[in-house]
């Protein structure tokens, strides 16, 4: 925290009561005057270089069929909104947890791994338009306004963020909007608005009661992605139920000839990867290893690590460190020179290696950020025909003590030869028809899934011992390598 004499107190006191008096805007679902620090069009700028970073560090999945199907879906819904006129988008990103969110000006997202969680298009149309309720209600405006007036009235600033924003080409601020917390009341607005959306363009509303069930029981069957859970975003989903139900009591209309879509929705997701794709590479431990690129790399025993689609980055226990592994254009030299030219870094002595045979730069670096200076290590190694960027820093006081760790992990990156490893594939999505009247658990005997009866019976919605009917159509998970 940055401390602040009192007359600076005093000043942004005086500046922020002058802000407040001036910033109030009409909610377009309530009605009612509320904080407003973010004007439409700024909403909008905010949301778009949201989803760049979502694009850039998440990624988006890899099938037009299956975006173009969200994105009809999603803006039908957005027809429905307060706020049809907002530039809305729905995408799908390559993610295998369970989760959707939504980021600010319309910019809505839903991963793979809820795809090949629901069972019908009335299910994805609940969760896309709860998402869209909340981008309607400007919760995240007025969580963005919160925050400012927090900022303004205490000068909260970090110095590992800004450091990972300037000098080591992560994914900006926009990346940030993804971790907003809305509030209780903010979900359950978003839960309403979403039934209303569903209902208004025809949808059964009843099978949003199906997803809440779904997500109490999902816990973290699918784990290992970029984003968190469902359970981590959004409260309890047991609660969400009953007030559905709430719902569905008060509504006039008949609902059995509503749209369900599940034949349309399964054909969408018929050999959708499931799980995590080894192909995109994973961990084993610390060790990181990535069979397309035919690379490793070892992160500090303990580290928490991520794999984004263009960058894997390591954190230490301690959140005070930090290990960037990613490709960059040009040769060692290259980017090495384009590195430590950067205005505002202070670059040591630069040394030609090599690292296990490939041709390598290194050097030490320093940059003065707003809250203090981080000092560092980047290395550019050349491999495969790609350049590999190694970016290791921390505050300068913690420096020294963590030298040696980045150098044994920088040291670390060689070719992979592991033959399992190499061959490891993701598992994928798969239909079948039940041939004959039968429980899931005799078809899964009869069609067995790399995943457990549990996690099978989770993805269809339905028990165990539940009876299947002849010819229906029922989801299993093939493939896989159990290298991984």
């Amino acid at each position: 925290m940055i401390e602040m004499t009192a007359r600076q107190t005093l000043r942004s006191g005086a500046a922020l009561a002058g802000i407040l008096l001036t910033t109030c805007a009409t909610n377009p679902v309530s009605g009612k005057s509320e904080l407003a620090l973010v004007s439409e069009s700024q909403e909008i700028d905010m949301g778009k270089q949201g989803a760049a970073d979502v694009a850039q560090s998440i990624g988006l999945y890899h099938d037009d069929a299956v975006q173009a199907y969200v994105s009809r879906v999603g803006l039908t819904l957005a027809a429905r909104t307060e706020r049809p006129g907002l530039p809305w988008q729905y995408q799908v990103v390559d993610d295998p947890v369970v989760n959707a969110f939504a980021l600010p000006g319309g910019f809505i997202f839903v991963t793979r791994g809820l795809l090949t969680h629901l069972t019908n298009e009335a299910e994805l149309a609940s969760v896309l338009g709860h998402e869209s309720g909340h981008v309607a209600a400007r919760h995240s405006v007025q969580q963005i306004s919160r925050a400012q007036v927090a900022q303004v009235g205490l000068g909260l600033g970090s110095i590992l963020s800004s450091g990972i924003r300037k000098y080591s080409n992560v994914a900006g601020a926009g990346l940030g909007l993804l971790f907003l917390k809305f509030s209780r009341d903010d979900e359950t607005q978003a839960d309403q608005l979403g039934f209303r959306y569903a209902l208004a363009d025809g949808y059964d509303v009843r099978q949003m009661v199906s997803v809440f069930q779904m997500l109490d029981q999902q816990g973290n069957l699918s784990g290992g992605g970029r984003l968190p859970e469902w359970q981590a975003t959004h409260p309890n989903p047991g609660n969400r139920i009953e007030a559905t139900e709430q719902l569905l009591a008060a509504v006039q209309e008949d609902l059995s000839g509503k749209k369900v879509g599940r034949d349309e929705f399964l054909k969408v997701i018929d050999g959708m990867v499931y799980g995590e794709n080894p192909r995109q590479g994973f961990f084993r431990g610390p060790l990181f290893l990535h069979p397309d690129l035919k690379f490793q790399f070892r992160f500090p025993d303990g580290w928490k690590t991520q794999n984004g689609s263009d960058a894997v980055i390591g954190g230490s226990s301690a959140q005070d460190a930090l290990i960037e592994l990613r490709g960059v254009p040009g040769t060692a030299a290259d980017a090495s020179q384009e590195f430590f030219a950067q205005q505002g870094l202070q670059a040591g002595s630069v040394s030609q290696s090599d690292i296990h045979g490939f041709p390598a730069r290194t050097g030490d670096f320093s940059a003065q950020t707003d809250q203090g200076t981080i000092r560092g290590i980047a290395t550019f190694i050349e491999y495969g025909g790609t350049t590999y960027q190694i970016t290791a820093y921390t505050t300068s006081d913690k420096f020294n003590s963590y030298g040696s760790t980045f150098q044994r992990s920088i040291a670390s990156f060689d070719r992979l030869t592991d033959r399992n490893a190499l061959a490891a594939q993701p598992m994928r999505l798969g239909l079948e028809r039940a041939p004959r009247a039968m429980t899931l658990e005799q078809f899964n005997a009869q069609y067995p899934s790399s995943v457990s009866l549990d996690e099978v019976a989770l993805i269809n919605g339905i028990g165990k011992a539940d009876p299947l009917r002849l010819g229906q159509t029922v989801k299993r998970v093939v493939g896989g390598s159990p290298s991984q």
